[in-house]
């Protein structure tokens, strides 16, 4: 198949995608709570101004935690809502491949939650307006928070693959990423080190979204953590298709 044939079916995929979130209230009231949510645990939480400090720290912070419950909530009707409807069967007879579908369906998930993240620019006027912020840790951590959000989000796809139920897919997708981010929580480090070898605690802790999310929102732009997740990403988008191409046979 040639590249602009698979580019113009992905395209379409998105397109009907994109149309059916903004296209309903639900979206709207999403992207409301996650700004209300990140505004609450920074200003009042986190007690951003009493810091007094020009820098988004105590904004990039609560980014893993919320992601962990709002993300999933985001994935679980990317295939549990075509299951239960008996659609699925009709979109995979489309003259496309599996492969399309799911990521178009994902661009469109992860375009959404990116025009969330967008919607907080007002954090950033903010720290300019306090001082004279580096915008290198500002910009890394949004890049950093964005293949995050995409990671847990082909998480999300992958569990909402596995049922018709877009509660039970919630539920596996929020365990498996809260996983993935205390994998590389300090206390849990911590311990592990009463009784593991340093080199089981390293993989652990390189497994976690955390580790690899901080260094971003430090301002280290590290190929190696930008290539984590999206291998992670591609890794569970071919889980999601291995489920996929069993339910088609």
């Amino acid at each position: 198949m040639k590249t602009d044939e698979i580019i113009n079916h992905v395209s379409a995929i998105f397109k009907r995608e994109i149309k059916a979130y903004f296209g309903s209230p639900v979206a709207y009231v999403f992207i409301a709570i996650f700004l209300l949510l990140i505004g609450f645990f920074t200003f009042n939480i986190s007690h951003f101004f009493e810091m007094g400090q020009a820098d988004l720290r105590a904004f990039f912070e609560w980014h893993p935690w919320l992601y962990m419950f709002l993300v999933p909530a985001v994935a679980m009707r990317l295939w549990a809502e075509e299951l239960r409807m008996g659609t699925i069967e009709l979109v995979l007879t489309f003259p496309i491949t599996p492969g399309e579908v799911i990521f178009g369906k994902f661009l469109a998930a992860w375009a959404f939650i990116g025009v969330a993240l967008a919607l907080t620019f007002p954090m950033v006027i903010t720290v300019m307006y306090l001082g004279e912020p580096d915008l290198g840790p500002i910009v890394s951590g949004y890049i950093g928070s964005f293949l995050m959000a995409g990671a847990f989000l082909s998480v999300g796809s992958m569990t909402s693959a596995l049922t018709r139920s877009q509660v039970i897919s919630f539920i596996l997708s929020l365990f498996i990423c809260l996983f993935f981010i205390l994998a590389g929580f300090p206390p849990v480090t911590a311990i592990l080190a009463d009784w593991a070898p340093r080199w089981l605690i390293d993989i652990v802790s390189n497994l976690s979204f955390l580790s690899h999310f901080v260094s971003m929102q430090r301002g280290v732009l590290d190929l190696r953590d930008i290539l984590y997740f999206c291998s992670v990403i591609c890794f569970m988008l071919f889980a999601n298709g291995i489920i996929l191409q069993q339910r088609r046979a």
